[in-house]
């Protein structure tokens, strides 16, 4: 395990090597690989453990009894899922977490994590406060979903959602963690209708795209 890149990870900021080597033993730490599609968590499981993305990247995303999916979150290296749900005992989970493509997940007990350890380990502290901030972050995260979907147009969505993304990025071209299909269902519109939409917004000059590639053009040329 690379513990150098978890050194740069949210929930262990702030900790050493050694300290992080010290805290892997006391968490109940297990590293497993899922292929690209394979479900990491489904609907209805009670999970104790939070994963930490590795390498790859993980989509939460919800379906309805008539099939119709709604991506929540799109989670790269370094960031984390599951937490809320494993703070919270015998809860069963509203969401499913899929690999979007071949991923390593490291995967911690949420006891250990939260609870004092038998070596008095120190360090816990400072992964708890870590932890209460990943959450805190995650509430934002499904407020900026609310407000990018509040829109009843499909481009009124885009705008804010593209737009977001390029003040996020600190420039107007950036790349975007879904591809046509994660965003028409992270927007909660239709993939045609969005292709569309991004058609027409290219062909007025609001922007370039390649596949998950964007430029915004704010002079409209």
């Amino acid at each position: 395990m690379n513990i150098q890149f978890l050194t740069k990870t949210p929930l262990f900021r702030g900790s050493s090597l050694e300290e992080i080597e010290g805290m892997l033993n006391c968490l109940g730490a297990r590293q497993r690989r899922f292929e690209k599609g394979e479900r990491i968590c489904r609907v209805g499981d009670s999970v104790t453990e939070l994963g930490v993305i590795l390498s790859g990247r993980v989509i939460i995303e919800s379906d309805d009894i008539w099939g119709n999916t709604t991506v929540l979150d799109s989670v790269g290296p370094g960031q984390s899922f599951g937490e809320t749900y494993a703070c919270t005992p015998g809860e069963p989970m509203m969401v499913q977490v899929v690999a979007a493509e071949g991923s390593e997940i490291l995967f911690l007990d949420i006891g250990r994590v939260l609870g004092i350890c038998s070596n008095s380990c120190g360090h816990h502290s400072k992964l708890i406060r870590n932890l209460l901030a990943l959450t805190a972050q995650k509430n934002l995260n499904l407020s900026r979903k609310i407000f990018h979907t509040s829109s009843k147009t499909i481009r009124g969505r885009l705008l804010s959602y593209l737009s977001d993304q390029a003040v996020r990025s600190g420039s107007n071209r950036f790349a975007i963690p879904f591809n046509r299909q994660q965003l028409a269902d992270y927007l909660n519109v239709e993939r045609s209708a969005l292709s569309n939409e991004l058609s027409k917004m290219k062909k007025e000059g609001l922007l370039k795209l390649d596949r998950n590639q964007f430029e915004l053009l704010m002079d409209g040329a």
